[in-house]
């Protein structure tokens, strides 16, 4: 199987998982509506905006690490099957 590149990728991965988890980012969007509405502070859209970035980032960060664990080689076993070794004779 091909294997991509890894440099140069994160960000249109990024772009692509907040496209995909738009519905992620509702509560930030009503803490902007509330602002308008009601002047609640700004910083709680930002603070919202950011949590919901960094919850996206932390799970493409588990799913990166969680791919590399499972592509990594096993050290090469004994053979203790008496049947397929070969003998000296």
């Amino acid at each position: 199987m091909r294997r991509t590149r890894k440099s140069g990728s994160f960000f249109l991965c990024l772009l692509v998982n907040l496209l995909l988890n738009l519905e992620w980012s509702i509560p930030a969007w009503i803490l902007l509506a509330l602002h308008l509405w009601l002047e609640i502070s700004i910083w709680w859209f930002v603070g919202g905006l950011a949590f919901w970035i960094i919850r996206i980032m932390l799970g493409m960060w588990f799913m990166g690490w969680a791919a590399s664990c499972g592509s990594q080689k096993d050290p090469p076993k004994e053979n203790k099957n008496p049947y397929s070794k070969k003998s000296i004779t």
